[in-house]
Order: structure tokens, then C-alpha cells, then sequence
């Protein structure tokens, strides 16, 4: 069985080491680069996503400020012509895949109402931080960093600093 074989726990079920994982990150954010023109990010896709989603349901996404210029191009081109979709869909496959494979994939009831208030705020306030700092951590952060920009360094701060914050928060009113 696959499950029994060295190459399963060794590849799937344990954990990679960090410099294996840095690595890896390295060689695919290369990847990235060099086939899209330029660096990893997440959030941007979905707003295309969302755009798509309002034109679908019969708005017009194409006139606002944010959708003129090459964001507008790729509205345009649509969802499987977009490589940051694909991307995204690649990540979501992937890590529900890599838990299934670990067997770690689990559904956990909701303890509480502040659990579901805490997730939705945390979400919520994830996602605005996110587009006014035109990325998340990876496209603000690891590409940032990785392409030597200055606001790669200003984010490594900033998040620790909202980590810090959140996690009080959370303690202190959500638990």
C-alpha cells in the first residue's frame, strides 16, 4: 500500500525542513517571474475574481479606476486566460490535497458565536489590510523582500505588529 511506503511519510505525512521549504519557495517564485513577468501575489486575483463575479451579475467593473490600464486588459481576457486564477485554484487543490495525504483534514464543529464573530472580523480586516497595502504576505512580503523593495522590510514589521495585536485581541474577547 502507499501509505506503508518510505517515500509517503517522507514527501507527504512528515514535515519538510525549513530550508527545504525556503528552497522550494525560492526555485518557484523564480518559476513565477520569469513565466508571468512578474512577482507572486494572491490578492489582486481576487479582486478579478470579484470583478467577474459583479459583471456575471450584471455590473460594470470596467469603468472603475482600479480596472483601467492592464488590470482592465486582463478583465477583459477573462478567468482562464488569468495565470494569478490558476494560481490561486493550484493553492486551494493544493493544500486541501496535502492535508487529505497527511490524513490531517478534519471538519470541527464551532465552538461559539465568538468564534464565528472572531473569524469573520479577523477575515474582514485580513482582506482590507491586504488591498491598501497592495498585497497579502505573499505579494507585499515574500515578493517584496524577495525583489529588494523597501516596503517588503516595512511589512515584515507591520504584520508582527498586527499579529501581536490580533492575538491579544483573540485572547482577551474572542476566547
Amino acid at each position: 500500500m502507499i501509505k506503508d511506503s518510505p517515500y509517503y511519510n517522507k514527501f507527504l505525512k512528515e514535515p519538510w525542513s525549513y530550508t527545504t521549504g525556503a528552497v522550494l519557495l525560492a526555485i518557484f517564485n523564480i518559476a513565477l517571474f520569469t513565466i508571468n513577468g512578474k512577482p507572486w501575489g494572491v490578492t489582486s486575483t481576487l479582486a478579478m475574481w470579484g470583478a467577474w463575479i459583479f459583471e456575471a451579475l450584471g455590473g460594470d467593473p470596467s469603468s472603475w479606476v482600479y480596472f483601467q490600464g492592464s488590470s482592465g486588459e486582463t478583465l477583459a481576457k477573462g478567468f482562464a486566460a488569468h495565470t494569478g486564477s490558476i494560481m490561486n485554484l493550484g493553492i486551494i487543490v493544493g493544500a486541501l490535497l496535502a492535508t487529505l495525504l497527511a490524513s490531517e483534514f478534519k471538519i470541527k464543529k464551532i465552538k461559539s458565536g465568538k468564534q464565528v464573530a472572531a473569524a469573520i472580523l479577523g477575515g474582514l480586516l485580513m482582506g482590507y489590510g491586504a488591498r491598501i497595502s497592495f498585497g497579502c504576505n505573499i505579494g507585499a512580503l515574500f515578493s517584496g523582500m524577495a525583489s529588494m523593495s523597501l516596503h517588503g522590510w516595512q511589512y515584515l514589521i507591520f504584520i508582527f505588529l498586527g499579529a501581536w495585536a490580533g492575538s491579544k485581541l483573540l485572547v482577551n474577547y474572542f476566547m
